[in-house]
């Protein structure tokens, strides 16, 4: 076979071939990621956020705000700095980009079932089913790992997660009315919803 047709079929072999995982964009920057929160962002952890199919603007924000000191975490401050190097719009696509898959963290059902009558009260922001406003910043709890959710709240309610976020009052004065009890009734709840 000449040399040139040779060739040619060297390269209709290689643009036919499948790329690989780490060959998305933001791939190799989001890397680092999951370290926490599992390959493409699939957390395996009770307490680590699923951050597949993140809406990018959310994501975003909030590396800005671990960035800032504004989202107090001492672990994700010096990551979210590296993501803002590395590119924060790249690694905010890639993640929007992977399928979710909800959390394997198994829940009480009894716990679900109280967390579902509770739960009328959060579908005001986040919707009836849950999945949030990606133009309004608010996020998905479906599938979220129960532990973190249940963090999340009691962050909320104590006012240390983002104090002196305005788009966060409603919330935090929300979660000052509910039972740390109710609070993961609801976690349970959210983290069983498909």
């Amino acid at each position: 076979m000449p040399l040139f047709m040779s060739l040619l079929l060297v390269l209709a072999i290689a643009s036919t071939a499948a790329a690989g995982p780490l060959d998305a964009p933001g791939a190799p920057q989001a890397l680092v990621c999951s370290a926490c929160h599992g390959f493409a962002g699939q957390s395996q952890s009770n307490t680590m956020p699923i951050i597949a199919g993140i809406a990018p603007a959310y994501f975003k924000k909030a590396i800005q705000d671990y960035a800032a000191g504004k989202r107090s975490s001492p672990e994700m401050e010096p990551y979210a700095k590296m993501v803002l190097q590395f590119g924060v719009d790249d690694v905010a696509a890639y993640f929007a980009a992977q399928a979710r898959t909800p959390s394997p963290i198994k829940v009480d059902p009894a716990a679900a079932e109280r967390g579902r009558a509770a739960a009328v009260q959060c579908t005001l922001c986040h919707g009836p089913s849950g999945k949030g406003d990606p133009s309004k910043g608010v996020p998905d709890l479906t599938g979220q790992p129960p532990g973190y959710l249940r963090n999340q709240m009691l962050l909320f309610k104590a006012d240390r997660r983002s104090p002196g976020d305005e788009q966060l009052k409603a919330v935090k004065a929300l979660m000052r009315t509910i039972s740390d009890e109710q609070i993961a009734d609801l976690a349970a709840y959210w983290s069983s919803v498909r």
